[in-house]
């Protein structure tokens, strides 16, 4: 029993730290956001065949439900899959705001979101480049109504509310999963996780673009409290968080009507990540 209040009271601590910090940082995505968010929406739907360059650097921004709004307009056919795929894997969720908040440095925060546009400029050409041998993905008009049905999203209420809901929301999400953490490292011992991680990376990589695919923001929130806690390493978590896409996946198996197409760009999405922290883990 004396063990379970000092775990609890440890994660209450270590969580009560970062609330002023988290709340800062959404309140200056969400003054971005509603600045943005329609300018961010014409920019992709004119970009044409620069769509993976113009979409990987615009996903990186934190808009909510931005995932979304690219899944419908890929469904209406006005991007391209590749700039789909490109949105996909710079998008980061709840990843940036988390890192903001526990005090990690600007070099490393630009370093990790620069990774993740890379990848998803790249990635975007090469899928553009064989969708093109393979059918003619034809841009067409289509009414696209602007989407912001986040899980944690309350963008109509104003930039205070908005705010504090979305802290609010992370907070609890943060501190479950800190909690157990806690109590993993406390029953297990932190240097018996971390060799377990550090001896099999391959099976890290796996699981953390697993974790990836949940359409929820939990899994960003997890991917990096994850990495925070030293679980996983930098090149591990980013391959998650390429593979994470928010509800966007969520929406696409809604609008995309083509499941079988939609089963494969969530098989792509998971071969690109394992790829990708695969390869990092050499260069990073």
């Amino acid at each position: 029993m004396q063990e379970i209040l000092h775990i609890l009271e440890h994660t209450l601590t270590d969580t009560i730290k970062i609330l002023p910090f988290l709340l800062i940082a959404y309140l200056i995505m969400e003054y971005i956001e509603h600045k943005t968010t329609k300018k961010t929406k014409e920019a992709i739907k004119k970009s044409g065949k620069f769509g993976p360059l113009i979409g990987s650097v615009l996903g990186a921004f934190p808009q909510c439900g931005f995932s979304v709004t690219a899944t419908n307009l890929y469904a209406g056919r006005v991007i391209t899959l590749g700039t789909l795929f490109a949105v996909y894997l710079s998008t980061s969720d709840e990843m940036l705001p988390i890192l903001i908040s526990n005090g990690v440095s600007g070099t490393l925060v630009f370093k990790i979101l620069g990774i993740k546009i890379l990848i998803g400029i790249i990635a975007g050409f090469i899928i553009d480049l064989i969708a093109s041998k393979f059918y003619k993905n034809k841009m067409q008009d289509s009414k696209i109504e602007s989407i912001c049905e986040h899980d944690h999203c309350h963008c109509e209420e104003g930039i205070w509310k908005s705010a504090l809901k979305h802290t609010i929301n992370i907070f609890i999400f943060i501190f479950i999963i800190t909690l157990i953490l806690n109590g993993i490292m406390e029953f297990i011992g932190e240097d018996t996780l971390y060799s377990l991680t550090a001896k099999e990376p391959i099976f890290s990589i796996l699981i953390a673009c697993l974790i990836g695919l949940i359409p929820n923001c939990a899994s960003s929130v997890a991917l990096t409290e994850l990495y925070l806690s030293n679980i996983f390493s930098l090149p591990i978590m980013i391959g998650g968080l390429l593979v994470n896409a928010g509800v966007g996946l969520l929406v696409l198996f809604r609008v995309n009507h083509n499941q079988k197409e939609n089963i494969k760009i969530v098989l792509g999405l998971y071969i690109i990540g394992v790829l990708s922290a695969t390869i990092l883990q050499y260069l990073i």
